[in-house]
């Protein structure tokens, strides 16, 4: 017996080399609402002990801990699962113990076997365990059942003993009720963020509000905006996104093109946020009332789908802050206050607020109170603009201060900025960001980029969340790509993540840029857009396919299961998501070049599939309803851009009666 003041200076068994483990435990994994978490320790004591451990996790504080068996892996790596279904915060960790039972069960059998003739003592022993075993049980009929096979094992020769040892029913008896007084429990326990399903799959659709109507004239209102959403939702979005919708500021607005002289009609850029309509909490009004936006929120939740806001903390030289409380901008020495800049850019129509002002206390509560107000109103998802740009601990206190009053909200990060500001924003609570699949092209980057996102660590607590365009980003590969390098880069957004979106104009495959830059010509931030949302050449009905073959499969509405396999071909990438039954296996097969067919032999990872050697199996096409039967690992592709640059197979077995299903 190992006594308590021992115990705890020197644990009788050790746990180390927990995973998941974020920063040593500093911050949460993330999972969302029926989800798996898989937890692996190595588990060890000195001596020959057999050894015994449980997963163990909570609510974060309650008391109570919920717990299931973990099993031996292999080299003193032991692994368990829970399943979470609430979401909130969690807290989970191991316990391992000596397991004295198996320990007695083993030594005795090893001596039986070895042919060691007496063995009273050890079976008196094992009954003094199975005796101690009825103490602790709390269910009277198990107690009686301990007790019996306590007098037996008193009353048995050896062979007798060992046969009762190995008793099913002794077994799962002694494991419900084992001797843990050596127990050890790793601390301080890891945290797990569960979130909503949205968290972890979704599918965003950005438009401007203004620009819903497509009128070069004049801009649309909130009300005016309902049409477009329903259009978003039959080509199968279910995010809605919002570019700021605030009062926007008269003092230096920026006209067509980011030109610094605007016209009295000129709308101004939504980023500079502020007048004397009001500032973060009001709506424009030329878009509408409060009112409008809770209507139209509520037109949304009807349909199924959501509205997410742009957090875009910018202020105009008009915005209430700046009179308000000029001590929360940056300070110019004559005075006067900084405007932004972003060498070579500058925004001189825009105040950035510092988060490490001397009053920095009621700036941060201030910010908060922003998320607070249009969760209020119904929104559960914010786009947050540049958070790379504001302190870490200021996005802990936010994000932490928000979902302690509303768990389901969600916040995406852009930041397209250095990976490891990256990954800390995401670290920092941040349930998705943006990624660099915008510029992503080739194979390998494609392979490398993505192999980092969801077969690393990364996959813990990083989501990525990928746009092939946005107001700001019009890459290269889309300005001089045509048509097909649209419906390639939505392919592969749409399947290399569970998470994308794109914005409007997109599916219009829009591609006139200012000269030399990603930027594009008569950018809808500075003007009214006009558009005919069903121009020729559109592809809404291939972004339609996608989203239902989205929906109808679930091996594409998980993120991390993307595997990638061989093509002989470079410009041919081939990858799949599979679910761990097997019941639903994608592979998607992409010509990344917009300009040329190419074809090439993959090799099918049939392996992976749990089907016999030599099965036929069928490949179904689901953009194109072809469908092909295969054999073997190696099969030919072929994919002309501009007919069909990707296909998305879903593999079909042969059932009992002959049929593929």
């Amino acid at each position: 017996m190992i006594h308590g003041p021992m115990l705890r200076a020197f644990p009788a068994v050790v746990i180390e080399n927990l995973q998941p483990l974020i920063n040593s435990g500093r911050f949460p994994v993330k999972r969302v609402v029926g989800e798996d978490l898989a937890v692996e320790a190595d588990i060890f004591k000195d001596g020959h002990d057999v050894v015994a451990a449980s997963l163990k996790w909570r609510l974060l504080g309650e008391k109570h801990w919920n717990e299931t068996p973990m099993a031996f892996v292999d080299n003193d790596r032991w692994r368990g699962v829970c399943t979470l279904y609430q979401a909130a915060v969690h807290e989970y960790t191991v316990e391992a113990w000596i397991d004295t039972f198996r320990g007695w069960q083993h030594e005795f059998t090893t001596k039986f076997v070895a042919g060691i003739p007496d063995l009273a003592s050890e079976g008196l022993e094992g009954a003094a365990l199975l005796e101690a075993a009825a103490r602790r049980a709390h269910n009277e009929a198990d107690a009686a059942r301990l007790l019996e096979f306590s007098k037996r094992i008193r009353a048995s020769d050896s062979a007798e003993i060992n046969l009762i040892a190995h008793s099913a029913e002794l077994e799962v008896l002694m494991a419900t009720y084992p001797d843990r007084s050596t127990a050890t429990q790793y601390v301080p326990p890891p945290r797990v963020m569960v979130d909503r399903t949205a968290a972890r799959t979704a599918a965003w659709y950005e438009f401007f509000p203004r620009s819903a109507g497509g009128l070069a004239h004049r801009g649309s209102t909130l009300r005016e905006s309902l049409p477009r959403i329903e259009e978003a939702k039959a080509m199968g979005f279910d995010v809605i996104y919002f570019p700021p919708v605030h009062p926007i500021g008269h003092t230096n607005r920026k006209g067509p093109n980011n030109s610094l002289v605007a016209e009295p009609e000129d709308p101004g850029v939504p980023y500079a946020i502020g007048s004397d309509a009001g500032g973060h909490k009001a709506i424009d009004p030329a878009l509408g009332t409060l009112a409008d936006f809770d209507w139209l929120v509520n037109e949304a939740q009807k349909r199924g789908m959501e509205i997410a806001l742009d957090f875009a903390i910018n202020c105009s030289p008009d915005h209430p802050y700046v009179k308000q409380h000029p001590e929360w901008f940056f300070q110019r020495p004559d005075g006067t206050i900084k405007f932004a800049e972003n060498p070579p850019k500058k925004y001189e129509d825009i105040y950035p607020l510092n988060f490490r002002c001397e009053n920095w206390r009621e700036l941060w509560e201030e910010m908060k109170s922003i998320i607070l107000f249009w969760a209020g109103h119904g929104v559960r998802t914010f786009r947050v603009d540049n958070p790379h740009t504001k302190p870490l601990p200021f996005w802990e206190f936010l994000i932490s201060g928000v979902r302690a009053e509303y768990p389901d909200v969600l916040f995406l990060a852009e930041a397209f900025t250095k990976p490891k500001m990256m990954k800390a924003l995401a670290k920092a609570g941040f349930t998705q960001s943006y990624t660099y699949f915008t510029w992503r092209n080739s194979k390998e980057e494609l392979t490398d980029y993505f192999t980092e996102l969801t077969q690393t660590d990364m996959r813990e607590y990083f989501r990525g969340n990928l746009w092939p365009n946005t107001p700001d980003i019009l890459p290269v590969v889309l300005q001089t790509g045509g048509r097909p390098a649209f419906m390639i880069r939505a392919v592969l957004a749409a399947t290399l993540s569970s998470l994308y979106g794109i914005y409007s104009g997109f599916e219009l495959c829009e591609n006139a840029a200012l000269p030399g830059r990603e930027e594009y010509l008569d950018s809808e931030k500075y003007q009214f857009k006009e558009r005919d949302w069903d121009a020729p050449g559109n592809i809404k009905d291939w972004i339609t396919r996608l989203n239902r073959i989205r929906r109808e499969n679930r091996a594409l509405q998980l993120y991390d299961n993307l595997r990638f396999y061989r093509a002989e071909n470079d410009a041919i990438l081939f990858y799949g998501k599979m679910t761990a039954a097997r019941d639903d296996i994608i592979l998607v097969v992409v010509n990344l070049d917009p300009f040329r067919k190419h074809n090439s032999y993959i090799d099918v990872p049939v392996q992976e599939f749990g089907f016999m050697g030599g099965d036929a199996y069928q490949v179904h096409d689901l953009l194109s309803d072809a469908r092909y039967t295969w054999y073997e690992r190696r099969n030919y592709v072929e994919l002309d851009p501009e007919i069909q640059p990707a296909h998305i197979f879903r593999v079909r077995r042969r059932g009992v009666d002959g049929q593929f299903a």
